[in-house]
């Protein structure tokens, strides 16, 4: 549990190297705010950061070796270490020598603490690099919660702010708020100064503060299409227009629901439950939980000639020299 590892950081009790895995930009930012807290209790702290889609690993190796002007321990920061996942030959912008990496976790530098993150949602673990991190580096899982997890973290953000919220504010916040851990944080402040001195978070503010995330826009733009609400669906794509959302951008994301939908049909008729469905999709459980009683789900035909059209529509947006605008809003019509 991320809360442990926390907890031996607060008490000092601090690893020399971390590898950090997982899609949660909140629990790394968090993590890494937490020991810049406790390492700058020895003095004043130095901080290096690195983004392994530039530099190579062999210059975070030379700079955690690199002895600290300022305190016992540096912080050595090495983000998107791509080469702990699986990729295609060829694409890589930097090459990384890991077997250099692999020989110098077995005896890391002790005058630095060495994060490497891995932001995504699963690593490949056939590779060398990758069992010698998991072997040497002291992981700390930053995925996604679960919605239970989810609500639980919010009561709390809630009850830090001085707060209480009703379970009708709860489950609208989830729902059109996303799970984005920095997102909510971000919006539950605003509406904390919004109500200043009432206590109660209700339904209604959330309903008039809330900012709208760009997947929850496009869920519910993909829903009126699919159940033939054309003026909901163009309004919809009109303001995401006006807050400059490009259309091969939405189209993309559209067609992203819909594939979704039908692998959601196709696991259900099979007996998966949500839960079942999330892990075997490696998707945040709520996304399923909103698609799982969807009526559209039952219309699978419909489903695949829809995202048969986006492909269509995808290859128009790349080609035509028209107004790019027009030919996705002439969709939403059909």
């Amino acid at each position: 549990m991320i809360s442990e590892k926390w907890m031996k950081i607060a008490n000092n009790k601090i690893s020399v190297v971390y590898l950090l895995v997982g899609t949660e930009a909140y629990f790394i930012e968090e993590t890494l705010k937490r020991l810049k807290r406790q390492l700058s209790e020895n003095g004043e702290l130095e901080v290096i950061n690195f983004d392994l889609e530039e530099k190579n690993v062999e210059e975070v190796i030379y700079e955690a070796d690199t002895l600290p002007f300022f305190s016992d321990k540096k912080l050595v920061i090495a983000r998107n270490a791509f080469f702990l996942k699986a990729t295609e030959k060829g694409k890589e912008k930097v090459i990384h020598d890991t077997s250099i990496l692999e020989q110098w976790l077995q005896n890391p530098s002790p005058t630095a603490v060495t994060v490497f993150i891995a932001p995504y949602e699963k690593l490949d673990e056939r590779k060398k690099v990758t069992k010698a991190m998991k072997q040497y580096a002291d992981i700390i899982e930053v995925s996604s919660l679960q919605e239970h997890d989810l609500k639980s973290w919010i009561l709390h953000e809630v009850s830090n702010l001085g707060k209480a919220i009703s379970d009708e504010a709860l489950s609208f916040l989830i729902e059109v708020g996303g799970s984005n851990l920095v997102h909510l944080q971000t919006e539950l402040l605003k509406i904390a100064t919004y109500l200043g001195e009432l206590a109660e978070i209700d339904v209604e503010t959330v309903r008039m503060l809330l900012v709208r995330t760009l997947e929850q826009d496009v869920f519910t733009l993909g829903n009126a299409y699919l159940t033939g609400n054309k003026s909901e669906a163009i309004e919809i794509y009109h303001d995401l227009l006006k807050r400059k959302e490009d259309p091969l951008k939405l189209n993309a994301l559209i067609a992203s629901q819909v594939r979704l939908m039908i692998q959601v049909s196709y696991l259900k008729k099979k007996g998966y439950h949500a839960q079942q469905i999330a892990n075997q999709l490696k998707v945040h459980p709520y996304r399923v939980k909103l698609l799982f009683d969807n009526p559209g789900l039952q219309n699978e035909k419909k489903l695949l000639t829809t995202l048969n059209d986006l492909a269509t529509v995808d290859v128009q947006l790349k080609t035509l020299n028209i107004n790019r605008d027009r030919i996705l809003e002439m969709f939403l019509m059909k």
